[in-house]
């Protein structure tokens, strides 16, 4: 049965897979931009760092829409990301407010339910986080492909790929 720290728990790693997605769509925009700005070849540190102060600012919501609109490939995502955005608003704005008082409810039904309602909220926020590291050239169901930073984090036990 699982407990109030199994909650908290889980709810961590499911906003930490919420983060890994855009950071890496914040990483796509930015290469993009980057790109548009011609600052491959002439490089300027300036309009890189406004580029990236700006991206940085972005909602999860807004990284997408932006993203979509420089990228086609992000486009073919939109199904899952807009799930992906769905469920991290959820987990951010209303999760706890919607289970109420299952939390600390006795016996444990309560926070079965809760575990279940996050379980499936990493899953759609992972998929969409490895659809988009696809796009980066990485595949996390590949371990061949993928780098040693993120087999470390692997390792770690916070996102399984």
């Amino acid at each position: 049965m699982p407990t109030v720290d199994d909650i908290y728990c889980k709810f961590g790693f499911v906003a930490e897979a919420a983060q890994l997605l855009e950071l890496e769509l914040g990483t796509l925009l930015l290469y993009e931009e980057a790109i548009e700005a011609n600052l491959i070849e002439n490089p300027n540190s300036k309009i890189a760092t406004d580029i990236y102060k700006k991206i940085n600012k972005f909602t999860l919501g807004r990284l997408i829409n932006n993203s979509k609109h420089k990228m086609k490939s992000i486009e073919e995502l939109d199904s899952l990301l807009s799930s992906a955005l769905d469920e991290r608003n959820r987990l951010s704005h209303s999760f706890y407010s919607e289970h109420n008082f299952r939390l600390r409810a006795e016996p444990d039904e309560g926070r079965i339910i809760m575990l279940h309602d996050l379980e499936r909220m990493h899953e759609i926020i992972l998929d969409a986080y490895k659809a988009v590291m696809l796009i980066s050239g990485i595949d996390l169901e590949n371990p061949e492909s993928i780098p040693k930073e993120y087999q470390e984090i692997e390792a770690l036990g916070h996102v399984k790929i």
